[in-house]
């Protein structure tokens, strides 16, 4: 297995050194050949879906496939501009002189998937990759095995393994994979295996962007309009059985609007799943059993104000309510992954802002107010990723937004223009005139200094 990674590796460095993927044509050719493929396979990516994380052909299209066409769009359309060299101003003292921004591809990358959107995350961070104009190797996540092969298949039908190549297998070989010396990696996954990907990448001063998580509240204000904050929080919380990173991983209510909001939580979770959420083909099933373990680990009977059914061998566990929830508690340990939303209660603004800040800085916010004041107060307070104002999740399938976290929930963005410069480096390049040498910069005298002091202070 090493050597043949080597040698794959190897295999895309010579052939990004022949020049062939910088041209601008070539790539937007290359990117409607993954549209259209990703296209023609549509059934077969569904499939996967439903067999790994039993996805509807609704939720997979809105979270796994929908998303990815508005990306074709966007950069497809918009690369010749974004790669264009930029000019830039020069100074007085470089009189003569023009300055210029080069789009460079970095060269052959790496992108590590995960498994809760397997087809999404590993396409969408490739769009961004052929878009500057890389090679590169994807390795998706084992625990979505279906999937995996889908995306295998469509790759080596499509491009060429010096181009475009997938390595499956689990952490030894994503190890193996680490190794090597890449231009560029980019990592989608947990904190801890985050931590292991930068340490690998350090050996080598390999440039990374971690796409991570952390505890994303949901805040709700005095003021929220708290039956449309239950139904987006329900949406947003549930959808893929809360196994998405920038889910709202607890509520933050103002404490008198806590019995009403916990109302309107289950009416909506009734009315999306139904009263007996098991008849429901469409929910989605938790990825492992192991996973089904660990959740059931963070429940606690006496604080459960709605459901808290599951079963490890069906990968089930409906949505669940707790209440009565403290900051010490397992569930309030690290980020949750799955479908239990825990309530907890505020006062006042100053607590509201202290509780938070004493956690690393999430990857999502999410704030219910009509207040422009205390939008701009919360912004302007609180440090994190993205997130929305009076809604969830959106922010993330909007190509025009950057997409990333801060602190311990990652680095780097990406999506729509922001993957094609997080591929790129911009590389600065002075054109000097030859008509004429100003003297200033050789001279040692006062005068000279006197005059450098002029134009700089």
């Amino acid at each position: 297995m090493n050597d043949w990674i080597h040698s794959l590796v190897e295999k895309q460095r010579t052939y990004f050194y022949t020049g062939e993927t910088r041209d601008i044509k070539f790539r937007q050719r290359q990117l409607m050949r993954l549209k259209e493929a990703i296209k023609s396979k549509e059934e077969a990516i569904f499939e996967a879906l439903k067999r790994d994380l039993n996805k509807s052909e609704n939720e997979a299209y809105l979270t796994e496939v929908g998303y990815l066409y508005n990306e074709f769009k966007d950069i497809v359309k918009n690369i010749d501009l974004w790669a264009a060299p930029r000019k830039e101003k020069a100074p007085l003292t470089h009189t003569g002189a023009k300055s210029y921004v080069y789009k460079d591809p970095y060269g052959v990358t790496l992108i590590i998937a995960p498994w809760n959107y397997p087809f999404q995350l590993a396409l969408a961070p490739l769009i961004g990759a052929l878009a500057a104009g890389n090679t590169a190797i994807i390795k998706p996540s084992e625990l979505t095995p279906h999937t995996s092969s889908v995306i295998r298949d469509l790759i080596a039908e499509t491009f060429d393994e010096k181009y475009v190549a997938v390595v499956e297998g689990d952490a030894e070989t994503a190890k193996y994979l680490l190794e090597e010396k890449f231009d560029y990696i980019f990592f989608t996954g947990s904190v801890q295996v985050g931590k292991k990907v930068m340490e690998a990448a350090a050996k080598h001063l390999t440039p990374v962007t971690l796409e991570l998580g952390g505890k994303s509240p949901a805040i709700i204000m005095k003021d929220a309009n708290l039956k449309l904050a239950a139904k987006r929080i329900v949406w947003g919380k549930f959808i893929n059985a809360g196994q998405t990173c920038v889910a709202p991983d607890y509520i933050l209510v103002y404490e008198k609007h806590r019995r009403k909001l916990l109302k309107y939580i289950v009416h909506f979770i009734k009315k999306l799943y139904g009263d007996d959420i098991r008849f429901n083909k469409d929910y989605p099933k938790i990825v492992h059993e192991k996973h089904v373990d660990r959740l059931v680990k963070l429940l606690d009977e006496n604080k459960i104000y709605y459901g808290g059914e599951y079963d490890r061998v069906d990968r089930f566990m409906e949505p669940t309510v707790m209440v009565e929830v403290e900051d010490g508690d397992p569930v309030m340990g690290e980020e949750i992954f799955g479908p239990i939303l825990p309530v907890l209660t505020f006062t006042d603004d100053y607590e509201l802002i202290e509780r938070i800040r004493k956690r690393p800085s999430p990857l999502a916010l999410y704030l219910f107010s009509k207040s422009k004041d205390t939008q701009e107060y919360i912004m302007e307070n609180l440090q994190f990723g993205g997130g929305c104002i009076n809604d969830t999740l959106m922010h993330l399938a909007t190509p025009y937004l950057p997409f990333g976290g801060v602190g311990e929930s990652g680095m780097g963005a990406y999506h729509g223009k922001y993957s094609f410069d997080t591929f790129t480096h911009e590389k600065s390049v002075l054109k000097q005139t030859t008509s004429f040498d100003i003297p200033l910069r050789y001279s040692k005298s006062k005068t000279s200094l006197k005059a450098l002091r002029k134009l700089w202070e």
